[in-house]
Protein backbone atom coordinates (compact mmCIF):
# COMPACT_ATOMS: atom_id res chain seq x y z
CA UNK A 1 0.00 0.00 0.00
CA UNK A 2 1.19 3.49 -0.82
CA UNK A 3 0.75 5.21 2.54
CA UNK A 4 1.23 8.66 0.98
CA UNK A 5 -1.79 8.32 -1.33
CA UNK A 6 -3.79 6.79 1.49
CA UNK A 7 -3.05 9.74 3.80
CA UNK A 8 -3.66 12.31 1.05
CA UNK A 9 -7.04 10.75 0.30
CA UNK A 10 -8.01 10.70 3.98
CA UNK A 11 -6.88 14.27 4.62
CA UNK A 12 -8.44 15.76 1.50
CA UNK A 13 -11.81 14.12 2.09
CA UNK A 14 -12.02 14.82 5.82
CA UNK A 15 -10.60 18.35 5.96
CA UNK A 16 -12.45 19.83 2.96
CA UNK A 17 -15.80 21.55 3.53
CA UNK A 18 -18.76 19.27 3.84
CA UNK A 19 -22.07 19.35 5.69
CA UNK A 20 -20.62 18.42 9.09
CA UNK A 21 -17.69 20.81 8.79
CA UNK A 22 -20.03 23.66 7.84
CA UNK A 23 -22.31 22.94 10.81
CA UNK A 24 -19.26 22.78 13.11
CA UNK A 25 -17.96 26.14 11.86
CA UNK A 26 -21.36 27.81 12.16
CA UNK A 27 -22.01 26.38 15.61
CA UNK A 28 -18.58 27.35 16.92
CA UNK A 29 -19.06 30.87 15.64
CA UNK A 30 -22.48 31.17 17.24
CA UNK A 31 -22.33 29.18 20.50
CA UNK A 32 -18.62 28.57 21.07
CA UNK A 33 -16.20 25.68 20.92
CA UNK A 34 -17.17 23.97 24.17
CA UNK A 35 -20.84 23.69 23.22
CA UNK A 36 -19.92 22.47 19.73
CA UNK A 37 -17.65 19.65 20.94
CA UNK A 38 -20.53 17.22 21.70
CA UNK A 39 -21.48 17.46 18.01
CA UNK A 40 -17.83 16.73 17.11
CA UNK A 41 -17.91 13.74 19.47
CA UNK A 42 -21.04 12.35 17.87
CA UNK A 43 -19.68 12.94 14.37
CA UNK A 44 -16.40 11.23 15.26
CA UNK A 45 -18.13 8.21 16.82
CA UNK A 46 -20.36 7.77 13.77
CA UNK A 47 -17.35 8.18 11.49
CA UNK A 48 -15.55 5.38 13.33
CA UNK A 49 -18.64 3.18 13.35
CA UNK A 50 -19.07 3.63 9.61
CA UNK A 51 -15.42 2.74 9.05
CA UNK A 52 -15.80 -0.37 11.21
CA UNK A 53 -18.95 -1.34 9.34
CA UNK A 54 -17.08 -0.92 6.08
CA UNK A 55 -14.23 -3.10 7.22
CA UNK A 56 -16.63 -5.79 8.38
CA UNK A 57 -19.51 -5.63 5.90
CA UNK A 58 -18.11 -4.25 2.66
CA UNK A 59 -18.16 -7.52 0.76
CA UNK A 60 -21.72 -8.25 1.93
CA UNK A 61 -23.04 -4.88 0.76
CA UNK A 62 -21.43 -4.94 -2.67
CA UNK A 63 -24.48 -6.51 -4.29
CA UNK A 64 -26.94 -3.99 -2.83
CA UNK A 65 -24.72 -0.88 -2.74
CA UNK A 66 -26.42 0.95 -5.64
CA UNK A 67 -29.79 0.78 -3.87
CA UNK A 68 -28.29 1.87 -0.57
CA UNK A 69 -26.49 4.78 -2.21
CA UNK A 70 -29.69 6.10 -3.81
CA UNK A 71 -31.55 5.98 -0.49
CA UNK A 72 -28.62 7.72 1.23
CA UNK A 73 -28.67 10.42 -1.47
CA UNK A 74 -32.33 11.18 -0.84
CA UNK A 75 -32.08 11.07 2.97
CA UNK A 76 -28.84 13.06 2.89
CA UNK A 77 -30.34 15.70 0.61
CA UNK A 78 -33.38 16.18 2.85
CA UNK A 79 -31.25 16.35 6.00
CA UNK A 80 -28.87 18.86 4.41
CA UNK A 81 -31.81 21.06 3.41
CA UNK A 82 -33.00 20.93 7.02
CA UNK A 83 -29.50 21.88 8.23
CA UNK A 84 -29.28 24.71 5.69
CA UNK A 85 -32.49 26.16 7.10
CA UNK A 86 -31.27 25.78 10.70
CA UNK A 87 -27.89 27.39 9.91
CA UNK A 88 -29.67 30.25 8.14
CA UNK A 89 -31.84 30.76 11.24
CA UNK A 90 -28.68 30.99 13.36
CA UNK A 91 -27.95 34.33 11.73
CA UNK A 92 -31.45 35.69 12.11
CA UNK A 93 -32.07 34.89 15.77
CA UNK A 94 -30.20 35.66 18.94
CA UNK A 95 -30.03 32.06 20.11
CA UNK A 96 -28.69 29.25 17.97
CA UNK A 97 -31.19 26.45 17.53
CA UNK A 98 -30.13 23.67 19.89
CA UNK A 99 -31.25 20.94 17.50
CA UNK A 100 -28.39 21.65 15.05
CA UNK A 101 -25.66 20.93 17.58
CA UNK A 102 -25.34 18.16 20.11
CA UNK A 103 -23.95 14.66 20.24
CA UNK A 104 -26.92 12.91 18.65
CA UNK A 105 -27.18 15.31 15.71
CA UNK A 106 -23.46 14.91 15.09
CA UNK A 107 -23.92 11.15 15.12
CA UNK A 108 -27.01 11.15 12.89
CA UNK A 109 -25.50 13.61 10.43
CA UNK A 110 -22.69 11.22 9.59
CA UNK A 111 -25.04 8.35 8.80
CA UNK A 112 -26.95 10.48 6.28
CA UNK A 113 -23.95 12.44 5.00
CA UNK A 114 -23.19 10.94 1.58
CA UNK A 115 -19.66 12.36 1.57
CA UNK A 116 -18.84 10.48 4.78
CA UNK A 117 -20.73 7.32 3.83
CA UNK A 118 -19.05 7.11 0.42
CA UNK A 119 -15.63 7.82 1.92
CA UNK A 120 -15.94 5.28 4.73
CA UNK A 121 -17.27 2.58 2.44
CA UNK A 122 -14.52 3.11 -0.14
CA UNK A 123 -11.36 3.84 1.86
CA UNK A 124 -11.21 0.47 3.63
CA UNK A 125 -11.74 -1.76 0.57
CA UNK A 126 -9.55 0.46 -1.63
CA UNK A 127 -6.58 1.09 0.64
CA UNK A 128 -6.64 -1.48 3.43
CA UNK A 129 -8.26 -4.80 2.51
CA UNK A 130 -6.15 -5.44 -0.62
CA UNK A 131 -2.96 -5.25 1.46
CA UNK A 132 -3.91 -6.37 4.96
CA UNK A 133 -6.20 -9.27 5.72
CA UNK A 134 -6.05 -9.47 9.50
CA UNK A 135 -8.77 -8.08 11.74
CA UNK A 136 -6.14 -6.33 13.84
CA UNK A 137 -4.78 -4.46 10.80
CA UNK A 138 -8.27 -3.37 9.82
CA UNK A 139 -8.96 -2.21 13.37
CA UNK A 140 -5.73 -0.17 13.46
CA UNK A 141 -6.60 1.52 10.17
CA UNK A 142 -10.15 2.23 11.38
CA UNK A 143 -8.67 3.89 14.48
CA UNK A 144 -6.13 5.87 12.41
CA UNK A 145 -8.75 7.14 9.97
CA UNK A 146 -11.12 7.98 12.84
CA UNK A 147 -8.33 10.03 14.43
CA UNK A 148 -7.81 11.87 11.14
CA UNK A 149 -11.56 12.60 11.03
CA UNK A 150 -11.52 13.90 14.61
CA UNK A 151 -8.56 16.16 13.77
CA UNK A 152 -10.43 17.47 10.73
CA UNK A 153 -13.58 18.26 12.73
CA UNK A 154 -11.51 19.83 15.50
CA UNK A 155 -9.68 22.03 12.99
CA UNK A 156 -13.04 23.53 12.00
CA UNK A 157 -13.74 24.24 15.69
CA UNK A 158 -10.34 25.95 16.00
CA UNK A 159 -10.98 27.96 12.83
CA UNK A 160 -14.35 29.07 14.17
CA UNK A 161 -12.80 29.99 17.53
CA UNK A 162 -9.83 31.91 16.11
CA UNK A 163 -11.97 33.93 13.75
CA UNK A 164 -14.98 34.19 16.06
CA UNK A 165 -14.90 37.98 16.50
CA UNK A 166 -14.60 38.51 12.74
CA UNK A 167 -17.32 35.95 12.10
CA UNK A 168 -19.59 37.52 14.74
CA UNK A 169 -19.30 40.91 13.04
CA UNK A 170 -20.55 39.33 9.84
CA UNK A 171 -22.88 36.79 11.45
CA UNK A 172 -25.84 37.18 9.09
CA UNK A 173 -23.64 37.03 5.98
CA UNK A 174 -21.77 33.98 7.30
CA UNK A 175 -25.02 32.18 8.13
CA UNK A 176 -26.34 32.88 4.64
CA UNK A 177 -23.09 31.66 3.04
CA UNK A 178 -22.96 28.50 5.17
CA UNK A 179 -26.64 27.80 4.41
CA UNK A 180 -25.92 28.26 0.69
CA UNK A 181 -22.98 25.82 0.94
CA UNK A 182 -25.29 23.28 2.55
CA UNK A 183 -27.94 23.94 -0.09
CA UNK A 184 -25.32 23.42 -2.80
CA UNK A 185 -24.22 20.18 -1.11
CA UNK A 186 -27.85 19.02 -1.05
CA UNK A 187 -28.25 19.79 -4.75
CA UNK A 188 -25.05 17.92 -5.63
CA UNK A 189 -26.04 14.94 -3.49
CA UNK A 190 -29.53 14.84 -5.03
CA UNK A 191 -28.03 14.26 -8.46
CA UNK A 192 -29.77 17.29 -10.00
CA UNK A 193 -26.41 18.67 -11.14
Amino acid sequence: MNITFFLIYCIVVTFTPGPSNIVILSSTQKIGARKTMPYVGGATLAFGLLLAASAYLNHLLAAVMPGILKVMQIVGCVYMLYLAYQVYKMGSTENAPKQVTGFWNGLIMQFVNPKVVLFTFTVIPSYVLPYYDSSLSSLLFVLLITLIGFLAYSSWVVFGTVFRSLLNRHQKLLSILMALFLLYSAIIVSGVI
